[in-house]
């Protein structure tokens, strides 16, 4: 999901980084921890806050990285293009320039991803929804989907500072179990470690895409599907799922599809 981008990007590193629990000390079996990757722009690493495994730092990155690695499109940040030994044709192409996109078109696709904004949520007040918002917590949910965070300052984009967000993410890995697995590390994320999804504007996507395939791979088919695929860190959560009533499960679907 595009939205709610700018904001992610403003949530002050040390208030994640308080979240994190590598070595699960507090003994709840949850144990978040960040991934740290290569900032192209500070050639250093920095906080990985978005994509599948938090593998890229910032808004403008990702989105350089796409225009590269979706589109072959060059840009300031990655100048050259992906071809990776033997690609003959790949390297002998004829490009549209060095780079291929300039830094000021640059500039307004990443102000334009950056400033999406969140849907505001329906039915929030509804008693089914008041109820499911309690299970989503009782059962451990929260643990991992954080519902609030409180964004610092921005100079690029003052309008997203000083804001309480309630995006249902610490922006952390997680071990998910060897069911989700897909066998690929990323820089500190292992193969079974995945980044905790945002939850706002899920309850919206079956009307925003006109499907609801939802995790890495679009597997899972619906919501409660989506739950029940969890494991590793996320294994209890889903066992308590399971243990629910069937009015139960339906509170708790009633607030995620608030969201």
């Amino acid at each position: 999901a595009m939205i709610g981008l700018g904001l992610l990007g403003a949530i002050p590193e040390d208030d994640l980084l308080a979240r994190a629990d590598p070595d699960d000390a507090d003994g709840d079996g949850i144990s978040g921890r960040p991934n740290y990757v290569h900032d192209a722009a500070a050639g250093e690493l920095r906080l990985g806050r978005f994509g599948w495994k938090a593998n890229q730092p910032s808004v403008r990155q990702q989105s350089a990285g796409a225009f590269l690695g979706d589109m072959g499109i060059t840009s300031s940040f990655f100048a050259e293009q992906n071809c990776p030994e033997g690609q003959v044709d790949c390297a002998a192409a004829v490009t549209g320039g060095a780079p291929e996109i300039d830094d000021a078109l640059l500039a307004d696709v990443v102000l334009y991803a950056s400033a999406l904004a969140v849907p505001a949520r329906r039915e929030f007040d509804d008693p089914q929804v008041l109820r499911g918002k309690a299970l989503f917590s009782d059962i451990g949910c929260a643990g991992c989907h954080t519902p609030r965070h409180r964004t610092g300052p921005d100079p690029e984009l003052p309008e997203v500072a000083d804001q309480i967000i309630y995006p249902f993410t610490d922006l952390l890995l997680h071990d998910m179990g060897p069911d989700l697995a897909d066998g690929r590390p990323d820089f500190a994320a292992t193969g079974d470690e995945w980044r905790t999804p945002p939850l706002w504007g899920i309850g919206l996507v079956e009307t925003v895409n006109g499907h609801t395939e939802l995790l890495h791979d679009g597997r899972a088919r619906s919501l409660i599907e989506a739950v029940l695929w969890h494991g590793g860190e996320a294994e209890a959560s889903r066992e308590a799922v399971l243990a629910l009533s069937r009015a139960e499960r339906d509170e708790l679907l009633a607030f995620l599809r608030s969201l």
